[in-house]
């Protein structure tokens, strides 16, 4: 396996953003079913196999992505809720490399929300200002490598007030036995296991590419049951409900 260092953003600067969306229902982890925001910023410190959003990940997407002020971003964030508070989600790509600590502070002033997902290689002290913390450690078919001590310390970065969970893809045995592991690694923590799409679009076809929703529900009853014969009765088994009913469209 291949494992990329993580290469941390300057605390203070312009936000790297490669989409802004919303209001959407979250079709996955911790608060699945949420109506959200989308704040999705571009740059990743890792190279996932089956990565569905490469267009904010590699490098020759670069010149799609927007180099954005504080201020701009919540402007956006504002206009598409209508003024109305609601919960906004930090995605990428790695939202931890991203100087964010002020968006969520000027968010958090206005009344919204915030919710990161990050693969857990980059902590920042403005995780504890955060409402969910999901942190989503790559599973052996990702072809990336867990940092056990980085990983600690970006749940560890997570405030009193703030929801810490940790979310795993799962493929196969081999991606199954990882997240057992992350679960004895960390029984503090809410696990949340999600069954991988292994259509995911490419960044020349966008939403052309239609998932396999047969496969995505087998894999889905595959998983259920390996969790219940296990009796891992504190695990959460969810589908990608976005991909489910919109496929893989963009900016749902």
């Amino acid at each position: 396996m291949s494992k990329v260092g993580a290469r941390e953003a300057p605390v203070l600067g312009r936000i790297s953003v490669s989409e802004i969306y919303g209001p959407v229902v979250q079709g996955e982890g911790a608060v699945i079913g949420k109506p959200t925001v989308f704040v999705r910023t571009g740059g990743c410190d890792y190279r996932c196999s089956w990565c569905d959003t490469k267009f904010a990940v590699l490098p020759q997407y670069r010149e799609t992505w927007k180099k954005m002020t504080t201020e701009e971003v919540f402007a956006e964030v504002r206009g598409l809720s209508r003024g109305r508070p609601i919960l906004v989600t930090l995605s990428g790509g790695n939202p931890a490399l991203q100087p964010l600590g002020p968006l969520v502070s000027l968010g958090k002033e206005h009344g919204y929300g915030f919710a990161i997902e990050t693969q857990g290689t980059v902590a920042r002290d403005w995780f504890s200002d955060l409402d969910h913390l999901t942190v989503s450690p790559k599973p052996p078919s990702s072809g990336m490598e867990t940092d056990w001590g980085k990983l600690s310390r970006c749940l560890r970065a997570g405030g009193e007030d703030t929801r810490a969970t940790l979310k795993v893809v799962v493929f196969d045995e081999t991606d199954y036995a990882y997240a057992r592991e992350v679960g004895y690694r960390f029984p503090e923590v809410p696990v949340y296991l999600q069954v991988g799409n292994d259509r995911p679009p490419s960044p020349e076809t966008d939403d052309t590419t239609e998932p396999d929703d047969k496969g995505l529900l087998h894999r889905y009853a595959w998983l259920a049951d390996k969790v219940l014969a296990d009796g891992w009765n504190e695990a959460t088994v969810l589908p990608q409900l976005h991909v489910l009913v919109w496929g893989n469209s963009r900016g749902v």
